[in-house]
């Protein structure tokens, strides 16, 4: 289509087949195309997410959550989860369980006058838009370490006794399989002793 548009916009169009003569004919998401693709772009981040096999085309109802929060079009006040649920369920087509890129764009058309109120709808459009271009699912690859509550208090090492400060090392790195199991020592001697080896030095 894209071709088509460019071949035709430079000359006069003579041909009355041809349906791209006018600008007034085009779908607007042309006249914002590299924005679109940036957001396209997004879509697919997320879609794939979490599923390997996922093509990228369609998206799932968590994957939809997952964005929305992510990209701060549910902020919690305005829009809420239970808002991109019912978005998402009067989108989608009846009995699928995922999305299309035009289901998602209807979406965010049904969204955005909620998240920017006192807009017009394509300056509503368009800010919602600009939250999601760019960007991809969040916590891709490791897993961070929480610390939230009482969970560093759990997690720092130094503050570990008795047995299980004998499987980490002094910058509380994992001594591995030496920390999880008990060498046999056939010295003699009993396990705390301090003095092993010092006999023969004294007699």
């Amino acid at each position: 289509l894209a071709l088509l548009e460019t071949r035709c916009m430079g000359h006069e169009c003579v041909s009355s087949s041809c349906r791209w003569s006018s600008t007034s004919s085009l779908p607007t998401s042309f006249l914002h195309s590299s924005k679109m693709s940036e957001v396209e772009n997004a879509f697919r981040k997320f879609a794939v997410y979490g599923d390997t096999s996922a093509s990228g085309n369609d998206m799932t109802g968590k994957n939809f959550s997952k964005m929305c929060k992510e990209c701060g079009v549910m902020d919690g006040k305005a829009v809420t989860s239970t808002d991109i649920d019912i978005v998402f369920n009067k989108v989608k087509t009846k009995g699928a369980r995922t999305i299309t890129f035009a289901q998602f764009q209807q979406a965010m058309k049904e969204l955005c006058g909620k998240r920017f109120k006192g807009t017009s709808p394509e300056e509503a459009l368009q800010a919602v838009y600009g939250l999601i271009e760019g960007k991809e699912p969040g916590n891709v690859g490791a897993t961070k370490a929480t610390k939230v509550g009482g969970v560093e208090r759990l997690t720092d090492t130094s503050k570990y006794t008795g047995s299980h400060k004998e499987r980490f090392d002094e910058s509380g790195k994992g001594k591995g399989l030496a920390g999880r199991e008990d060498v046999a020592d056939s010295s003699g001697y009993v396990g705390a002793y301090k003095g092993a080896g010092t006999y023969d030095k004294t007699h």
